[in-house]
């Protein structure tokens, strides 16, 4: 039986909430750190339910405990929406404070989309993983724009494929030795492609800056990819340290 809680203090569940996405998405911790106080009392819990999500079809090898453990956060997202008291969890807490039924129903989409990552079949094609990138990144960076005051969904979803793409490039070699089939087109002219229409993307959306904020290495990266196709099946992607801390610093000044 589901042991459950009240709303209302989330103070600890907070904390909770900044650890796992610390230790699970370090990037991003990175991110939150930069952004307003104010911001971090949504973000980390939204962050932070990201990682216990996306990180449920990895944990088994067994395709039913994953499809489960994914149950159980759509059962929480239903429990947020109806305003009543959801299960424990040490991010529980914090996200039922923060979230809405609206956002509860959109997170539901990202929750879904991660089913593809139990299993070893390929996107069927280039909207399928459209779709993906948007039910996944451009749903939680919605959703966190928009409980932080952002109205222009359409804008923001196009900010947030371009870092959907770009984190998404980033994983493949992983993918890839785990079995699975990322890429639509793995020749270079299918990767400098689907970067290229990435950065186009991103390049004409907007977010709010402490949400934006989560992009901070997008550009750049989706810039090497373009340039050097070779480097995505290489890992080689990644900037070094203090290129990272300056790309922050500059987001984290200018936006």
């Amino acid at each position: 039986m589901e042991a459950y809680t009240r709303r209302g203090n989330s103070a600890l569940s907070i904390n909770a909430c900044a650890a796992i996405v610390e230790k699970g998405d370090p990037e991003r911790f990175r991110a939150v750190m930069a952004a307003s106080v104010s911001a971090r009392r949504v973000l980390f819990p939204l962050y932070a339910f990201n990682v216990e999500v996306s990180r449920a079809p990895w944990v088994t090898k067994e395709p039913m405990i994953a499809e489960m453990r994914l149950q159980w956060w759509a059962d929480v997202l239903d429990e947020v929406a109806v305003g009543g008291p959801v299960r424990k969890h040490e991010v529980t807490d914090a996200l039922a404070d923060v979230l809405d039924a609206q956002g509860a129903d959109c997170l539901k989409g990202l929750v879904s989309a991660r089913r593809w990552d139990i299993y070893s079949d390929a996107f069927e094609d280039a909207a399928h993983l459209n779709e993906y990138i948007d039910a996944t990144t451009g749903s939680l960076l919605w959703t966190a724009a928009r409980l932080l005051g952002a109205t222009n969904e359409a804008s923001v979803r196009d900010f947030a494929y371009g870092v959907g793409v770009a984190n998404f490039l980033r994983a493949i070699p992983a993918l890839e030795d785990r079995g699975r089939k990322p890429l639509i087109d793995g020749t270079s002219d299918g990767v400098r492609d689907l970067a290229q229409a990435a950065l186009a993307r991103m390049s004409a959306g907007h977010a709010p800056k402490d949400v934006a904020l989560a992009g901070f290495l997008a550009k750049p990266t989706l810039k090497r990819a373009i340039a050097d196709p070779q480097r995505v099946v290489q890992g080689a992607l990644d900037l070094g340290p203090l290129a990272q801390g300056l790309r922050l610093l500059k987001a984290g000044l200018l936006g």
